[in-house]
């Protein structure tokens, strides 16, 4: 069985405070997995990505990283570079952002390039008022339907002090479903990108 690799994005939820402890779910796990982490700006609020043993893609490097034409384009790298991507936390405003089609930061550009051929998980995290607005659910209809796995919410008192759906599944869930989700393409590798990488 060989190595796969998982893009882990977050965004501007309190819920990426768990980043650290999600990766390190992810990369200790019996299964031979690299990790690449691509953050929102927002994000960064909630974690230091200087802490983390993984490498950390921000928005500013999509920029830097391109001079002239036939540089490399960091979000198409990261697409080929990637067997799965995982979205925990997806908060209301990238939801929103990826629902309509909207690719204005790295994260929303990876979506918008992604090969529908391979898995993109996403973990839910807002307060339970936006969590419970109708938009919400068009949102998340939208996303079904376009073959995105939904990780879902669960109910809890927030840090907000709200109580209700909205706040993140549990690391060990989200990691659960990771492993879950690349056992068909370690199994039938043929169907896998990495042997293009």
């Amino acid at each position: 069985m060989g190595e796969s690799n998982v893009l882990v994005a977050c965004t501007g939820s309190v819920a990426s405070i768990k980043i650290p402890k999600l990766i390190e779910h992810i990369t200790n796990s019996d299964a031979k997995i690299e990790v690449k982490l691509v953050t929102t700006q927002n994000a960064q609020h909630f974690f230091n990505p200087g802490e983390l043993t993984v490498k950390v893609h921000t928005d500013a490097e999509e920029w830097e990283s391109w001079k002239r034409i036939g540089d490399p384009v960091l979000h198409i790298e990261l697409r080929r570079w990637a067997d799965l991507m995982v979205i925990a936390p997806l908060d209301a405003n990238t939801m929103a952002k990826i629902s309509n089609g909207i690719c204005d930061n790295l994260l929303t550009c990876i979506v918008r390039a992604w090969d529908m051929k391979s898995p993109l998980l996403f973990a839910p995290a807002m307060n339970t008022h936006m969590w419970e607005h109708p938009l919400t659910a068009q949102h998340l209809s939208t996303l079904r339907g376009l073959g995105y796995r939904e990780i879902p919410c669960i109910k809890k008192t927030l840090a907000c002090g709200d109580t209700g759906f909205g706040a993140m599944a549990e690391v060990e869930t989200i990691a659960a479903q990771v492993m879950a989700a690349l056992l068909p393409q370690q199994q039938h590798p043929s169907s896998s990108q990495h042997e293009s990488k």
